[in-house]
C-alpha cells in the first residue's frame, strides 16, 4: 500500500518543489519560508505554498487552518484556497484517532495531502513546502516530514540554529531520515547566528557540512526584533488586564525586561530604551517616578508597565495612569512568575508585523544563495 501511494501521489510531477525542514521546532522554518517566498517571486511569476501538517492552528469557516499558512496567504496573497495550503491540522485527539484505525485514516490522510498539493501547485512555477518540526515529526501517524517530502516528490532544505557541534549533529541526524526515504537534501541554512561569529560559524559549518555532502546555503544573522514580543503578545501571555487604552501606530516591541524592586533614586537613569517594567502593584513610588519622567520628556525608556500580585493602584494614581501614553497592565501573579512566562515565550511572526516581515525578506535575500537552490532542479548535463 505504501509503494502504491508513493507512485500515484501527487498527479503534479512537473512543478519544482522544495521542502523546508528544521532540526527541531522554532529553528526558523517559517522565517525562512517567509523570506524564500519573496525571493522566489523575483525568479518565478507564480509561487505556491503548502504546509501539509500543522500543529498551531485557528478555526476558519469550521476548518482548522495552520497559522503559518494564514501568515503566508495574508502576506503574499498566494491565490490558493487556504484549505489546500493547510490540509491537515493535528488537534489533541488526532493521534489517538489515527491509532484506532490506521489503515483507513492513513489512506485518507495521504490522499488529502496529495490532493491539496496538486491544488496548491496548480499553474504555479515553483512550490514551497513548509515542514513541521524535525524530519521524524509525524512518524506516529506514518506522515513524518521525511515521508511527506518523499510523497510529494520534493527536495529538502534543513534549517538549524546557530552553532557548530550541536547543529551539525542534528543536521546529520535529520539527513539520515531523508536519506532513508530517498529524499535529496540540497542544502542547509544556519539560523540565529550572532553577528560577531558569522565568519567563524561559516568557516567551520562549511567544513563539517562538506563531510556530510550538504552544501551550506547561507547563515542568517540573529536579529533582536524578530524575537521581541509586542504588547498584545505580552498581554496574552501573562493573562493581563489593561488599565489604560493606548492607541499605537504599530505594535510596540520590548527588547529589555526589568523587575522593579530597587529604590527609585537613579532608577530611570539605568534603564535602556524599549524596556518592559514589571513591579508589584503597591510600588507606587516607582510608578510615580515613571509618570513624572513621562510628563517632562516626549519619550522615555519605559515602554510598558506590568503591575503584579493583583494590587490595583489608588484612585488618584489610577487617574494618572489612564491619561498616560505608557501601557499599564495588571496581573494576579507575582513578578517572578510574570518574568519567567515572558522569558520563555516563543515569538511567532504575525501578518500585522510590518516591522518584521520586510526585515525577514531582506535577511533572506542578502544571506541565502537562491541560485544554488534553483540549480538543484536543473537537468544534470553529461
Amino acid at each position: 500500500m505504501k509503494d502504491r501511494k508513493l507512485k500515484s501521489c501527487p498527479k503534479n510531477h512537473t512543478t519544482p518543489r522544495i521542502f523546508v525542514a528544521g532540526t527541531r521546532m522554532n529553528d526558523g522554518k517559517t522565517t525562512t519560508c517567509l523570506g524564500l517566498f519573496a525571493a522566489l517571486q523575483q525568479k518565478y511569476s507564480k509561487v505556491g505554498f503548502i504546509k501539509p501538517i500543522g500543529q498551531r492552528f485557528v478555526k476558519i469557516d469550521g476548518q482548522l487552518i495552520d497559522e503559518d499558512s494564514i501568515l503566508l496567504e495574508k502576506t503574499y496573497n498566494v491565490e490558493t484556497p487556504i484549505s489546500s495550503m493547510s490540509p491537515i491540522a493535528i488537534d489533541g485527539s488526532f493521534t489517538k484517532r489515527y491509532l484506532d484505525d490506521p489503515e483507513k485514516m492513513g489512506a485518507d490522510l495521504t490522499d488529502k495531502v496529495c490532493n491539496a498539493f496538486d491544488r496548491a501547485s496548480w499553474e504555479k512555477n515553483f512550490t514551497l513546502i513548509e515542514g513541521s518540526g524535525h524530519a521524524g515529526v509525524g512518524s506516529v501517524f506514518a506522515l513524518s516530514n521525511a515521508r511527506v517530502a518523499k510523497l510529494l516528490g520534493a527536495k529538502a532544505i534543513i534549517v538549524s540554529r546557530g552553532g557548530i557541534g550541536q547543529p551539525i549533529d542534528e543536521i546529520a541526524l535529520n539527513k539520515a531520515l531523508f536519506d532513508q526515504e530517498g529524499v535529496e537534501v540540497v542544502g542547509a541554512i544556519i539560523n540565529k547566528v550572532e553577528a560577531n561569529k558569522m565568519d567563524m560559524i561559516r568557516k567551520y559549518t562549511s567544513l563539517a557540512l562538506k563531510r556530510l555532502s550538504i552544501p551550506l546555503l547561507g547563515l542568517l544573522p540573529s536579529e533582536k526584533v524578530l524575537t521581541s514580543p509586542n504588547l498584545e503578545q505580552i498581554r496574552e501571555r501573562v493573562n493581563g488586564t489593561p488599565l489604560n487604552c493606548v492607541d499605537e501606530i504599530r505594535p510596540r516591541r520590548f527588547r529589555h525586561i526589568v523587575i522593579g524592586a530597587m529604590t527609585v533614586t537613579g532608577f530611570l537613569d539605568t534603564v535602556p530604551a524599549d524596556t518592559l517594567l514589571i513591579t508589584p502593584g503597591d510600588r507606587e513610588d516607582i510608578v510615580l517616578a515613571v509618570l513624572s519622567n513621562e510628563s517632562h520628556h516626549t519619550s522615555g525608556s519605559i515602554a510598558c508597565i506590568i503591575l503584579t500580585r493583583g494590587i490595583r493602584p489608588s484612585p488618584a494614581l489610577l487617574e494618572r495612569i489612564v491619561k498616560s501614553r505608557i501601557p499599564f497592565i495588571s496581573v494576579s501573579t507575582d513578578s517572578y512568575t510574570v518574568a519567567s512566562r515572558i522569558h520563555s515565550m516563543t515569538v511567532k511572526t504575525q501578518p500585522g508585523d510590518d516591522d518584521k516581515i520586510p526585515l525577514i525578506k531582506k535577511i533572506i535575500q542578502e544571506n541565502i544563495d537562491l541560485n544554488q537552490i534553483i540549480d538543484a532542479f536543473k537537468p544534470i548535463k553529461d
